[in-house]
């Protein structure tokens, strides 16, 4: 495979594999995927199977949706290839890949997916898969993610996960977990289903719970039609003017990827990327109509936008970057104010799309596999929504500082309720394991600005170090943490992040990260004669027969 930059940026002009359609509050996402336009090559997408490319027009597709659109309250995803929904990821893709490259593209496409799940439940927008065709693998785990599955009965389509007889390896975005945690199949038929490579047809399907309706050919329209009907009645989307996403003004140079709210600075022979968070340079607007004009520009908006690109360009484009710096700079009261605004114009939905946006975005850092360190520093501006990255930090470090210009960080009503981790608790919850007394004292603290004692005293921080220290702590710290080992590091994070209770979303990243990662190196899987290096060849994979 070679290197060339991935970028996440695009628009339903540039889209080879989607296309969208509106009428009234249904909004159709049809794929039809174009077997020459894969994002790399060396594979033809065949089948209506996807790659990297497919899943970020989806991602576009969906955020338009949700800001452009808000008189849309049904999602309809179907197909236009006649008998063909989805036959998932493509399987030469993978074969080709590096594991950086598989592991990478199945936490995006997860990530993709929990958005879905995460839209139902906090903006509203309900999703129908209305499954036409031959639907397998990935395939039925994009339809897994829907509220509802409905699917034509004509004797030939049928639902699958082949991936454990076929491929030797696991469905790829929490299609195990959904199977049990969320439609209830029980364990014994999501056996059987899971190591049948042939699906299960619509009578059955619906039996064990795998769709929830289905029609015959001359019925299914119809039956579509009502489903998405029924889903749009549950939706609380308002309609109205919506909110155009203009491009990003990002600018990518040899050792840095810079926006106008945030900017990334790449140290490669240290394997260090700087993130530099930046707070609105001019007052916002808090009343709704002022938030509507600016549209895009809205500083809440733009920022999730752009730490969201520079979140997904450093995950993967730069490999070998470990550790993750993030600083901040600008004025505490600007990021007060933003955060006063998100509250107090909570139930407005472009408040609530972005609110939500916001949560995702942060959930990307709870998930990088990366070291995340945050350093406090004069001029920061740590404070409420920014304060989430310095509590999703696995190390957060803070000047203690006699002078003026000392660092503060503040705490606003985001930080004790509005965004979330993947465990449904926020940061602080997770971070004091659900005890009372800390989380209250941290609230008590709302409408001050803490400097490194206090801080340090409410638990925010992990070290506060003097200016005589300063230098040389950070300088430690960061060089013992690049000469650990990645992977150890890496298993080391997931375990030590979410604390407490689990929720699907957990079980899916916990789960799948850990058992997908290991079998992706087998040779059962990827070796000369493993299942995804064989699959299409006509030869036969062979095993190791030993359970590990």
């Amino acid at each position: 495979m070679n290197t060339t930059l991935v970028t996440y940026d695009t628009d339903p002009t540039r889209y080879a594999h989607w296309k969208i359609t509106f009428e009234g509050a249904i909004a159709t996402l049809i794929l039809d995927i174009q077997e020459d336009k894969g994002i790399r090559p060396g594979y033809k997408l065949k089948l209506n199977s996807y790659d990297l490319g497919v899943d970020i027009e989806l991602h576009d597709a969906l955020q338009r949706i949700r800001f452009e659109h808000p008189e849309v309250k049904t999602v309809l995803l179907t197909s236009a290839k006649p008998r063909m929904f989805c036959s998932g990821a493509n399987i030469y893709m993978l074969g080709l890949s590096s594991h950086g490259w598989k592991v990478n593209f199945c936490k995006f496409t997860n990530e993709t997916r929990n958005g879905i799940e995460e839209s139902s439940r906090s903006s509203g927008l309900k999703f129908l898969a209305a499954v036409n065709g031959a639907c397998a693998g990935g395939g039925y785990e994009v339809a897994l993610a829907c509220d509802e599955i409905v699917m034509v009965d004509d004797r030939s389509t049928t639902v699958s996960l082949p991936e454990v007889p076929l491929l030797g390896v696991l469905p790829g975005t929490g299609g195990l977990t959904r199977l049990v945690d969320k439609r209830h199949v029980r364990r014994d038929l999501a056996d059987v289903f899971s190591t049948t490579s042939e699906g299960v047809r619509a009578e059955r399907a619906k039996e064990w719970r795998l769709i929830d309706d289905y029609a015959k050919p001359q019925q299914f329209a119809e039956m579509v039609a009502a489903h998405a009907e029924k889903l749009a009645a549950l939706s609380d989307r308002p309609g109205g003017p919506g909110v155009a996403l203009t491009p990003l003004k990002r600018q990518v140079e040899d050792n840095a990827y810079r926006y106008e709210m945030v900017e990334v600075e790449l140290d490669r022979v240290a394997r260090i990327a700087t993130i530099v968070l930046k707070a609105p340079a001019a007052a916002q607007p808090t009343d709704v109509a002022g938030i509507m004009a600016l549209g895009d520009q809205w500083a809440p908006l733009k920022f999730a936008r752009e730490l969201d690109d520079a979140i997904l360009m450093l995950r993967t484009n730069d490999l070998e970057v470990g550790t993750w710096v993030f600083k901040s700079q600008g004025s505490i009261a600007a990021v007060r104010a933003m955060d006063e605004t998100l509250v107090a114009q909570k139930d407005h939905w472009l408040v609530r799309e972005t609110t939500n946006f916001l949560r995702r975005v942060l959930r990307r850092i709870d998930v990088s596999s990366r070291s995340i360190f945050t350093l406090v520093e004069p001029e920061s501006c740590f404070a409420g929504t920014l304060l989430e990255v310095v509590l999703a930090a696995d190390r957060s470090f803070m000047l203690d500082s006699a002078e003026d210009a000392a660092p503060r960080l503040a705490l606003t009503a985001m930080n004790f309720g509005p965004l979330t981790m993947n465990n449904d608790l926020t940061r602080l919850q997770t971070r004091f394991c659900e005890e009372a007394a800390p989380l209250e004292a941290a609230r008590a603290a709302i409408g001050g600005e803490l400097d490194a004692a206090r801080a340090a005293e409410l638990g925010l921080v992990t070290f506060t170090p003097d200016e005589l220290d300063w230098d040389d702590e950070i300088r430690i710290a960061l060089e013992e943490r690049a000469s650990l080992s990645p992977d150890a590091l890496t298993g080391m994070e997931a375990n030590l992040r979410f604390a407490g209770r689990e929720t699907m979303d957990t079980r899916v990243f916990g789960r799948l990260t850990a058992w997908q990662n290991w079998i992706f190196q087998r040779p059962n899987a990827v070796g000369e004669r493993g299942a995804l290096k064989v699959y299409g060849s006509g030869n036969k994979s062979q095993f190791n027969w030993e359970r590990v």
